[in-house]
This record gives structure tokens, C-alpha cells and sequence, in this order.
């Protein structure tokens, strides 16, 4: 919840400011930089920097991405990002795992297997400063729950992402929260992406397919059907039904995996909640994301009296790349100068007080 604390600007000849701050913290996912990041243009040290310059000060870092030798990464690499940290006055507000079911060709991971590679991230996670870890949602709840005790005794908390097209009523969630009640919400937890409240198609991704030679008719009817709030389960059905070729089969199906809920539906699950993937697709400016209204999210989070971060997640990039320059650090500034307003970080002025 927000407490209201008044500020020192005693020479403001008008009014009294006030600063309505909130316990809530901004951070960013070094997945936001990655076109820069993979392209040598942004150096790892550059992305932290750039984070900790918009005062977005909690890290999360994908070290199989951002890191050389995962899983076995050398202690010199720790050493350095641990310096950084310190350097730029940031902190590792998580990590994030890969459940890699698939490393052998001819099988799937073992249970046994899958938990030791859990336990390796936790291993990592701490050697990192991480309090938190996310565990990507293919994670089995019988897996969560035999990695729990080695997670609480390491002083780490696995967070499952809620990502969609998954939600909070849904079985493969409900199965989760079962496990997750039952072992006291101490090592485990959730993490909420909030790509579970895309209220309108990203236009990003509408028109990379019409880029991409996709008949307007049917990437207006996607896009219309799914901003009406239309029912998607047969949508890859009727766009072959009228002829539809890969490119709108594939924005079909990825409407599908777009949904939107009542950000409401966190509240009786927020003591379970540890960290956000807040995922943004295209700031319209610096008070507005196209299809997610965070100004109806925020909230949410406050009412429940959420304290952990708000991680900044770009997914755009990776829709524009074929025909614009990706500026991963215009995209963050925006999303937090948006989240700085709604946090109430910016001062205003109120005659009354």
C-alpha cells in the first residue's frame, strides 16, 4: 500500500509538495536489451548501466543468455557482476531458469534429473545474490515441489511465471498453488508476466505479418475479433477456412496465446507473489503502453500490498527487427518513466494539503 510522506521542497511558493511513494520497486530484465546485447552493440556492464541510469535498480539476469560457460560459470564472472552491482548501486532481484526437458535427443529428462537441474539453478541464483528465481511455466508442480526444501534452505524462493495463455483458474496453475500451499509458500511462489493482460493485439506483431505478406483482411479480422474480446479458440480454424496461408496461420495461432484478464484475479494469490515480469511490447510514449493498461495493474498490486519489483520484459523488439532499428533503451526509459508516474515517484502539487 501507498504511504503518503510529505517532501522538503519548503521554497515552492505555491503549495506544499508532496511525494505519494509507493513500497513498490522498478527493476529491468536484461532479456529487454537483447537485440543490442546479441548484436555487441550493448556490452553486459552497458545494459546494467542503462538500467541503474533510469533508476530501474533491480537486475534480473538470464545467465544462460548473458553469461559465458552456463552452467558452469567461473567464479571471475561472478566476481565481476558482483562489482557491478556495487558499483552502480543495483541489486539481483532475480534470476531465471530453462527447464531443458529436451537435452538428450532420444528422451526426456528424468524427475531426478529435473530437480538436480533446478538445485543447479538455485546453486547459481545464490552465487549470483539472488533472492528470487523464475521458473519458466513448463516447470512440473511435482518439480517445485521436491526442489522447495533445497530452495528454502539456501534462502532462495522459485517463483513460477504465469504466463499465457496460462491464468490463475487454471488447472495447470491450480495444480501448482496446490503445491504451493501445502509447502507454505516459503520456497515457492508466482511470478506473474504480464502478458496474461494483453487487452489489445500488439500492433507490433500485426504489422510484422502484414510486412511480411499477410492479407489485410485476415490480419484485421485476428486483430479485431481478438481486441473485441472474441472468442480464439477456433480462430486458426476459420483463418484456414478462408484461405489463410503461414503467415496468417501463424498470427492466428499467436492470438490464441494472447489473453486478457481481470488483474483482479492476482489478489488472493499477492502473498504468494514475489516478482513481475513486466512485459511491454510498444510504449505509445512515456505514459502508455499500446495493449497492456498498467494503469489498471498498478493498482492491483498496491491494493495487495506487493513490495517486490516491477522487471521491466521488451518483447518488441523481436517484432520490429526486420524492418527498424531496435532501441531497446528508448523502450525501457519509457516504460519506466510510465511506471515512475503510477508509483508516484514524480511529485505533485496539492493546495489543499
Amino acid at each position: 500500500m501507498r504511504d503518503i510522506s510529505r517532501s522538503g521542497f519548503r521554497d515552492h511558493p505555491s503549495a506544499e509538495m508532496l511525494f505519494v511513494v509507493s513500497a513498490i520497486k522498478r527493476g529491468v530484465s536484461l532479456y529487454s536489451y537483447q537485440e543490442e546485447f546479441f548484436l555487441r552493440t550493448m556490452s553486459l556492464e552497458d545494459c546494467i548501466a542503462h538500467a541503474a541510469s533510469i533508476g530501474a535498480l533491480g537486475i534480473e539476469v538470464i545467465p544462460e543468455q548473458s553469461m559465458t560457460g552456463h552452467p558452469h560459470i567461473p567464479d571471475d564472472q561472478i566476481a565481476q557482476w558482483r562489482a557491478w552491482m556495487e558499483q552502480y548501486g543495483t541489486t539481483t532481484s532475480a534470476t531465471d531458469l530453462f527447464l531443458d526437458t529436451k537435452r538428450h535427443r532420444d528422451r526426456w529428462l528424468s524427475h531426478e534429473e529435473q530437480v538436480a537441474s533446478v538445485r543447479s539453478d538455485i546453486d547459481l541464483a545464490v552465487r549470483l545474490g539472488a533472492p528470487v528465481i523464475r521458473a519458466i511455466i513448463n516447470t512440473p508442480p511435482e518439480v517445485m515441489r521436491d526442489a522447495a526444501p533445497y530452495a528454502r534452505d539456501n534462502g532462495v524462493r522459485l517463483l513460477l511465471e504465469v504466463h499465457a495463455p496460462f491464468h490463475y483458474s487454471h488447472p495447470w496453475i491450480l495444480e501448482h498453488l496446490e503445491v504451493m500451499h501445502a509447502e507454505g509458500g516459503v520456497g515457492l511462489g508466482l511470478m506473474p508476466d504480464m502478458g496474461t493482460f494483453v487487452e489489445r493485439f500488439p500492433r507490433v506483431v500485426s504489422d510484422r505479418a502484414l510486412r511480411e505478406g499477410g492479407r489485410k483482411d485476415l490480419v484485421d479480422y485476428i486483430v479485431d475479433l481478438y481486441d473485441d474480446h472474441g472468442d480464439t479458440h477456433a480462430l486458426m480454424d476459420i483463418v484456414h477456412y478462408r484461405g489463410g496461408g503461414p503467415v496468417e496461420m501463424g498470427l492466428a495461432r499467436q492470438a490464441t496465446h494472447f489473453i486478457y484478464r481481470d488483474p483482479a484475479e492476482m489478489l488472493p494469490h499477492m502473498d504468494l507473489i514475489g516478482h513481475v515480469q513486466a512485459k511491454f511490447y510498444e510504449m505509445v510514449d512515456d505514459t502508455t503502453e499500446y495493449s497492456i493498461p498498467y494503469d489498471r495493474i498498478i493498482p492491483v498490486f498496491e491494493q495487495g500490498g506487493f513490495s517486490g519489483y516491477l522487471s521491466s520484459e521488451y518483447e518488441g523488439n523481436r517484432h520490429i527487427e526486420d524492418a527498424f532499428e531496435v532501441d531497446s533503451r528508448e523502450e525501457v526509459r519509457r516504460q519506466h518513466a510510465m511506471f515512475a508516474t503510477l508509483l508516484g515517484e514524480k511529485p505533485s502539487t496539492d493546495s489543499k494539503a
